[in-house]
């Protein structure tokens, strides 16, 4: 909006912006940075916004491990997704040829899953064989058909870590489809992290903004829409409900009861941990690993999201992490290195989970206690304190279903526009729904462009 010409201001209702991806010290260790949220960034190395955006060309480096993700198991085992196909085929034994038939028709059209994974689900995409390809794929992994391909447990279980990241009862559609369009992206380009953290990525959106006029205020929570300046368009990057409650009365009746009937998902706890040296995995090319996806088989993933799906807390609970100082050095500080971890708990939960998550990593890591020098949970329940769009800890912003990927908020044709004149939504409520690609905000403001302005052609996003 602001390349646009148009004069933009920005109101943060915390201290600090960039919600969850922001890079902060949460005094653990002295100078010691930690990913708030996210940490690792396949989309932002691939969505059209921020291929145009160029980060590399604003000071961002992207750094890629040469493992993109790894899934530990029992018995010193590990199945290793590199960024090189070839090289993962060949690790996962007599499903490596399985591997290759499900990848490498996606991983060699990576333009057309980013498209198919990032449209706003109003029109066909430009590369149709290619989401077709996915779609299939996603009847195949999606359903109770998800076994019948393979012949190990290695390589189901290193596909079913990436299905986790839907956090929903596996196997589902939605998680098919995230499944398969992240591990895509893993061979091709990878699954970079940002040197020095989220916050870099961040920072590079809000120096353009500023550098086009744009202003930010933080500490600025909106709770009414008579709050904000008069303008000719408010594009609100909140849960559908928050927006219902600040435009109060304004707000019709029936889009209220629309947006009373979209539902949020399952939740995380975020465990951060301090550590003297790198996690000890087991397995040694886990060590090299940019993401690490700790659960065990596919079999006790599923058994682990279903108690989460059923408001249990899973003893063995599903657990995403990543130790940044792998690939970036310059985050360990006086010796000590941060060690980003989520686990898997019923929406709400108030249970710190945080002993049973590092037995859970302990068992795929002997020794981690050893080098554990701090530890600090987030119940989900408290995610709203840092995100008030992580309603209950539910950090997609909405349940992950395919009808909530297809209809957020609500079942209407421009999801990104609501019956008040000039305010749109433009969170991860909206199509194409979470991850950090920016493209929901693109969509809103391609809507706000050019009903409010009259200006039909895109800016330039380039430096």
């Amino acid at each position: 909006m602001a390349r646009a010409g148009l004069q933009v201001e920005v109101f943060e209702a915390q201290d600090t912006i960039g919600g969850g991806a922001r890079t902060l010290e949460l005094g653990l260790a002295l100078g010691v940075r930690h990913d708030l949220c996210s940490a690792v960034h396949p989309m932002a190395a691939s969505s059209p916004f921020f291929k145009e955006f160029d980060l590399a060309a604003r000071g961002v480096e992207l750094r890629y491990p040469e493992v993109s993700y790894a899934q530990p198991l029992d018995g010193g085992r590990a199945g290793i997704a590199y960024r090189d196909l070839n090289r993962t085929v060949e690790g996962l034994g007599a499903d490596g040829a399985t591997w290759r038939r499900l990848m490498q028709p996606l991983s060699d059209h990576a333009g057309g899953v980013v498209e198919f994974g990032t449209f706003d689900r109003r029109r066909v995409p430009r590369d149709t064989v290619t989401a077709v390809r996915v779609l299939l794929a996603t009847l195949d992994q999606g359903t109770s058909l998800w076994n019948r391909r393979w012949q190990t447990d290695v390589a189901p279980a290193l596909l079913t870590g990436v299905a986790a990241h839907a956090i929903t009862p596996l196997p589902s559609l939605a998680a098919g489809a995230a499944s398969l369009v992240l591990a895509a992206l893993a061979h091709a380009p990878g699954w970079p992290l940002p040197v020095g953290g989220s916050q870099a990525i961040t920072d590079a959106l809000v120096s353009d903004l500023k550098a086009h006029g744009g202003t930010v205020m933080t500490g600025a929570e909106v709770t009414d829409l008579r709050e904000l300046p008069r303008a000719a368009a408010y594009l609100f990057d909140t849960t559908p409900a928050a927006l219902v409650r600040i435009a109060g009365d304004r707000m019709p009746a029936s889009y209220v009861r629309a947006v009373s009937r979209y539902r949020h998902g399952n939740a995380v706890a975020k465990v951060d941990f301090a550590l003297s040296d790198a996690v000890p995995w087991a397995h040694p090319e886990v060590r090299r690993a940019g993401t690490i996806h700790i659960g065990g088989t596919r079999a006790e993933m599923a058994a682990a999201e279903a108690a989460v799906f059923g408001g249990r807390h899973a003893e063995r609970p599903m657990i995403l992490s990543s130790d940044p100082a792998v690939l970036d050095p310059g985050r360990v500080v006086s010796g000590v290195r941060p060690f980003w971890t989520y686990a898997h708990v019923p929406a709400g939960s108030t249970v710190d989970v945080g002993d049973n998550v590092q037995a859970q990593i302990e068992r795929f890591a002997p020794g981690f206690g050893d080098v554990v020098v701090a530890r600090r949970v987030i119940p989900a329940a408290e995610m709203e304190r840092h995100n008030a769009n992580y309603v209950g800890g539910d950090i997609a912003a909405g349940a992950v279903t395919i009808w909530q990927m297809l209809a957020r908020p609500v079942p209407r044709w421009d999801p990104y526009t609501t019956p008040l004149a000039g305010v749109y939504l433009c969170s991860s409520a909206t199509p194409p729904g979470p991850a950090v690609h920016g493209m929901c905000g693109l969509h809103a403001a391609r809507r706000a462009l050019r009903d409010r302005f009259g200006i039909r052609r895109l800016p330039s996003l380039a430096p």
